[in-house]
């Protein structure tokens, strides 16, 4: 007798219309970019290398695109569940190490949980939440609790420090605190500004963590 299966909860919020919207946008942007650069060239060195131009540009950034569109990352149990052109798998609980990664784009920072399962292309990064302003979203109550208890047992990556983070921004919610005032936008305000990418490793959330 088998167990029952691990229920998928999704990790992302997304409408299926506003998702086709901005693929659809983000498409006709691409073919803009690439005509632009194709008329450019084609001035230059005829229709053919015009042609090439173009199809050189639109290609990868159209893959980008529909890589996004397709991306979809669920929780089963304590396994992520991504899946863009195929499925991949990762354990939280025997992911050897975990991080918080924060962009900054145009002024809006994202805070995101990267997860390394030790292989090859194996690393996933799952956004918890996205500030701009005083305000921003994050996931729900339901995925965060999910995540806390998933990271929970990780020993190796110190899930416990990561697991914390969550549980004291579900606090915070359930104390009706205003955005501003919670841990992740405290953190995301935290790293300096002008850098794409920071990663903040565990020794320096736990850091974070115990000044809560």
């Amino acid at each position: 007798m088998t167990g029952k299966p691990a229920e998928r909860l999704p990790l992302f919020a997304d409408e299926p219309k506003l998702r086709r919207r901005r693929a659809w946008s983000g498409v006709f942007g691409v073919l803009i970019l690439a005509a632009a650069f194709g008329g450019i060239a084609g001035l230059i060195g005829g229709q053919l290398t015009g042609l090439i131009v173009a199809a050189v540009v639109a290609l990868p950034l159209i893959h980008v695109v529909l890589y996004a569109y397709r991306r979809r990352i669920w929780l089963e149990g304590t396994t992520l569940v991504v899946r863009t052109w195929g499925v991949r798998r990762v354990d939280l609980v025997e992911a050897p190490r975990l991080d918080v990664v924060i962009s900054d784009v145009r002024g809006t920072r994202t805070v995101a949980l990267l997860v390394n399962a030790g292989h090859r292309r194996r690393a996933v990064k799952l956004d918890l939440a996205v500030f701009s302003g005083t305000g921003g979203r994050e996931l729900g109550a339901l995925q965060l609790r999910r995540l806390a208890d998933a990271v929970l047992n990780n020993t190796e990556a110190n899930g416990l420090v990561f697991s914390e983070l969550l549980v004291a921004e579900l606090r915070a919610e359930a104390r009706g605190d205003a955005v501003a005032e919670r841990p992740l936008y405290r953190l995301a305000s935290a790293a300096p500004a002008g850098k794409y990418l920071q990663r903040f490793p565990m020794e320096a959330v736990s850091r974070f963590v115990a000044a809560l």
